[in-house]
C-alpha cells in the first residue's frame, strides 16, 4: 500500500448526499478478482449513457475536473453494500482523499485499508469547500497528514480528526498484510516451536 503523508490535489465536488457503492461500482464489474483495473468503471451508470458514450452532465466527465484526486461530497458517503470494490474503484480513478460529513462505516474502514484518506468535516465546512470550489477554477487543496491540516491558496486552513492507528498505518503504508508481516519473526518463532514448518 502506498504511504500517504501530504496530497495536494485537483478536487471533484459532487454535490449528492448517499452516493452508495452500487453507483460507485455497479455490481455487474464485480467478477475481477485483482484489485486494478476498477477505475474505468467507476460511476459507471452515471459516467455514460446507454449507448456507451460519456454523459456530459456528470461531473467526472466535466474537463476542469480531470486529474482530480480529492473529492467533496456530502453525507453518508459510500452506502449500501460492504464491496471492499468500491474504494479499489475510487483508488484506481486516482482518488487520494475523500472529504465528506459522514461515511458508511465498512466503507470508512475499508478506504483506509486502500491507502486512502477519508475526512469527516461538519456541514457548514463542507458548504464552505464546495462554494470555494465553485468559485475558484481548478481548485486544489493540500491535505498534511502528519499535521492533520487543511489548506489552499485562498487563505483556509482547517484541522481535522483520524484515529492515530489508521493515521500511522497510512503514514507508514501498512495495509492488514503489512501489520501482520512486522510479526513476521514472532510467527516464525510459534512455527517452529510448534512444529508447523
Amino acid at each position: 500500500m502506498r504511504p500517504f503523508t501530504q496530497h495536494t490535489g485537483l478536487v471533484l465536488p459532487m454535490d449528492r448526499s448517499n452516493v452508495d457503492t452500487d453507483q460507485i461500482i455497479p455490481k455487474q464489474f464485480l467478477k475481477r478478482i485483482e484489485r486494478t483495473g476498477f477505475g474505468q468503471f467507476l460511476f459507471f451508470d452515471w459516467r455514460f449513457l446507454d449507448d456507451g458514450k460519456d454523459n456530459l452532465e456528470f461531473e467526472l466527465n466535466f474537463p476542469q475536473y480531470a486529474g482530480a484526486s480529492v473529492l467533496l461530497a456530502r453525507r453518508n458517503f459510500g452506502c449500501g453494500s460492504s464491496r471492499e470494490h468500491a474504494p479499489w474503484a475510487l483508488e484506481d480513478y486516482g482518488f487520494r482523499v475523500i472529504i465528506a460529513p459522514s461515511f458508511a462505516d465498512i466503507f470508512y474502514n475499508n478506504t483506509f485499508k486502500n491507502g486512502m484518506l477519508p475526512i469527516k468535516l461538519e456541514e457548514s465546512t463542507i458548504d464552505d469547500l464546495f462554494a470555494r470550489a465553485a468559485e475558484h477554477e481548478g481548485y486544489q487543496l493540500t491535505v498534511d497528514l502528519n499535521t492533520q491540516t487543511i489548506t489552499d491558496n485562498h487563505g483556509l486552513s482547517l484541522s481535522f480528526d483520524v484515529d492515530p492507528f489508521r493515521r500511522q498505518c497510512l503514514l507508514e503504508g501498512l495495509d492488514d498484510i503489512g501489520l501482520t508481516l512486522q510479526q513476521e519473526g514472532k510467527i516464525t518463532a510459534y512455527e517452529q516451536t510448534h512444529g508447523i514448518v
